[in-house]
């Protein structure tokens, strides 16, 4: 017998999705499992993969067919902090106001994973001849590392989809390329002494200014060659240095200094290129600076979070299936990350399309418009259509 769950509308579903206060440090398994309960009641399968520490999870839903060749419909549970932010109401309640749905998460991007939800009763409805997968992941707003343990289980345990439509807010433009995000912590370390002797020790904030220098350089190395595709904004790689900090007092040589520095990357630069470049720097300065005194200093480098581009892939059945649910003729690129990097990496052609902007999102106040959602609603449905219709990317 099929089972027949609560029938939800978008934004009650997103007013409960709101409510979980899901900012990336802390755990999303409440939401998790309130989604689970949500699922159990329509009978609709589902298998939660918990990260390492056990703290948060990733889950991956089926209706439809358990088989290869479905779309996958990603999005992220997780959120920036409001800490800081002046937002007028809670902003773990979601607010209707002006033709606006306000709350933490509303544009990014708990409104597309509404949607995903309000049209599961539809989907069951449709007997689907091609499945219709909903990835709902964590962490995307630090590593998008969220969805990596589900992507290793496709064509092992899990069915191999055909497309990945990752939901980030575009205003249901097809978003085919994305740059990179690569962010290290650099740490030089040097050796205090009385900075009237110089000679007895290793600054190792003048030897961090010159890393910071080399930077530059490099920075202006990689957007000189520009973007042959001129389709990025800017159009170059950019490299960045965000925090510094050392040193105890003006008199004493720093014993140590800590940078923060990231690049993104166009999607044809390599990986390596830039950290390649910048060990050339750290050598130099190691020699010449830190230790030309003496053995008395080093430097450490630790990646943080690694996030890969999306690539173009012209003709990809994930493009094509959005461009005509979205009515497009035509796709473009997004300034920011997110998850779809890792499932191309994985061999899926994926394109990122989904309700509201992007300019709404991180913000005080952050809203999606209810005419954002409906336009969302409409691009699901037409999906339902189209896999009930046995859409294959083939």
């Amino acid at each position: 017998m099929t089972k027949t769950g609560p029938r939800l509308t978008p934004l009650e579903l997103l007013a409960r999705l709101v409510s979980f206060d899901t900012e990336s440090q802390k755990s999303n398994l409440p939401l998790i499992h309130w989604v689970a309960e949500y699922l159990d009641a329509w009978g609709v399968p589902y298998v939660i993969a918990p990260n390492e520490a056990g703290d948060k999870a990733a889950l991956f839903a089926t209706v439809g067919p358990m088989r290869d060749g479905g779309v996958v419909l990603s999005g992220h549970t997780d959120v920036v902090p409001v800490a800081g932010q002046s937002w007028t109401s809670d902003p773990y309640t979601l607010r209707i106001a002006d033709g606006r749905a306000y709350g933490r998460g509303a544009v990014d991007m708990k409104g597309f994973d509404a949607l995903c939800l309000a049209l599961v009763p539809e989907m069951l409805a449709a007997d689907l001849k091609t499945p219709i997968h909903i990835l709902l992941s964590y962490d995307e707003e630090l590593t998008c590392l969220g969805v990596a343990d589900v992507i290793a289980r496709f064509g092992e345990d899990l069915p191999r989809p055909g497309a990945v439509i990752v939901g980030e807010p575009t205003d249901l433009e097809v978003a085919d390329a994305h740059k990179s995000i690569y962010t290290y912590r650099t740490t030089v370390h040097g050796h205090e002494a009385h900075s009237s002797k110089p000679a007895l020790g290793a600054n190792a904030v003048m030897a961090a200014a010159e890393l910071v220098a080399g930077l530059n350089r490099i920075a202006d190395q990689v957007a000189a060659r520009g973007d042959a595709s001129g389709r990025f904004d800017p159009g170059y790689t950019t490299v960045h240095v965000g925090v510094i900090g050392g040193g105890t007092a003006r008199n004493i040589l720093p014993k140590a200094c800590e940078f923060q520095w990231e690049f993104r990357g166009l999607p044809d630069l390599p990986r390596d290129e830039i950290p390649n470049l910048f060990a050339v720097e750290v050598e130099r300065v190691t020699r010449e600076r830190l230790n030309r005194f003496g053995d008395y200093g080093r430097v450490e480098t630790e990646e943080d979070a690694a996030v890969p581009g999306l690539a173009p892939e012209p003709g990809s059945p994930a493009e094509r299936l959005a461009l005509r649910l979205a009515g497009r003729n035509h796709t473009i690129t997004v300034p920011y990350a997110t998850e779809a990097g890792r499932f191309q990496l994985a061999g899926l052609p994926t394109v990122v399309c989904g309700p509201g902007s992007i300019d709404q999102a991180h913000q005080p106040d952050e809203y999606i418009t209810l005419a954002a959602l409906e336009a969302g609603e409409g691009f699901l449905r037409q999906l339902v259509r189209d896999c009930a219709a046995g859409w294959s990317p083939v």
